[in-house]
């Protein structure tokens, strides 16, 4: 059982321009919206894939009811606490040059007492058999060590936990050991200090020196350059395949979805990478934070070219 925790989920509302004019009148020509935040959309890309999970976290007001209604529509389990305020949107404004201005908002403010309910909700959930997914931000009044409060409580219960994270948040929770990671380059770079852009051979030593603390599988995406997994016996780089492009947000959230549907079924090494690089690859294929098509991902797992490395 996969369970996914967004603690501030999100109407994505995603517009694209020919080029924006700041402080000036700009016309949109198309508008989609999607409900989003991390784990959000980690569970639509698994039901894409063909799994289950459950989707849990923080709502509220209008938009909170726009996404478990779209949740519900989709067949995704859903179990969110309810709170006071209204879910945030985030804006993706996207030119034709390809750039990209994000305006995300905060989201409400979340309690002690809310917190503690959704802790004691995960707990009910974990066993031996679930995986959770911790992925994204947190809102106001959260601790950041919330992932790593998450990750020792469920692995008290016999769970695991992939966790993708940046920032405070990735590195407080690191020693409570979370199972799978999946940093990319810039938040392994910005955790270990580094102000330069690293070599492939000195992403690798960054992986295991994580996998030495216990963590039993780092999957770094790299954009352009394609990714990296690291696990215990298993070190391999795979380029990014060659797609038509429309928007990297979600390339990222997808590969989580593809690790955790791996883990979940049982899949080898060899079929996780595979999975993860068409995933990913296809999520940018899309619109919005749309997901790739089962299909798209099968067709594209063919063309996956796996090297090895250390």
């Amino acid at each position: 059982m996969i369970i996914t925790v967004t603690m501030n989920p999100a109407i994505d509302k995603t517009v694209e321009i020919d080029a924006l004019l700041p402080g000036g009148l700009n016309r949109i020509q198309k508008v989609e919206y999607d409900a989003g935040g991390k784990g959000i959309n980690v569970s639509k890309t698994i039901k894409e894939l063909g799994g289950q999970s459950i989707a849990t976290g923080f709502l509220g007001g209008n938009a909170g009811k726009t996404i478990e209604n779209v949740l519900n529509d989709l067949q995704i389990q859903n179990d969110f606490i309810w709170v006071e305020g209204e879910t945030r949107t985030n804006t993706k404004v996207f030119e034709k040059n390809g750039a990209v201005t994000e305006l995300n908002e905060p989201g409400p403010v979340i309690t002690e007492e809310q917190m503690n309910e959704l802790l004691l909700k995960l707990e009910r959930y974990a066993d031996s058999k679930t995986l959770f997914i911790l992925a994204g931000s947190i809102p106001k009044g959260v601790d950041q060590g919330v992932y790593a409060e998450i990750t020792r409580r469920v692995h008290a219960k016999g769970a695991k936990v992939l966790m993708d994270a940046d920032g405070e948040l990735f590195r407080q929770a690191l020693p409570a050991v979370p199972d799978i990671i999946k940093p990319n380059r810039v938040e392994l770079e910005e955790y270990a200090g580094i102000d330069y852009r690293t070599s492939d051979e000195e992403l690798l030593e960054l992986a295991r020196k994580l996998m030495s603390q216990g963590i039993d599988t780092v999957a770094v995406s790299m954009g352009k350059s394609g990714a990296m997994m690291v696990r215990e016996g298993y070190e391999v780089k795979c380029p990014a395949l060659s797609v038509k492009a429309h928007s990297t947000v979600g390339a990222g959230d997808a590969m989580v979805a593809a690790l955790a549907f791996a883990e979940d079924n049982g899949l080898d090494n060899e079929e996780t990478v595979r999975l993860c690089m068409a995933a990913s690859a296809g999520a940018v294929t899309t619109i919005g934070t749309k997901p790739p098509t089962r299909e798209l991902v099968d067709t594209l797992m063919k063309q996956v070219i796996i090297e090895k490395i250390g």
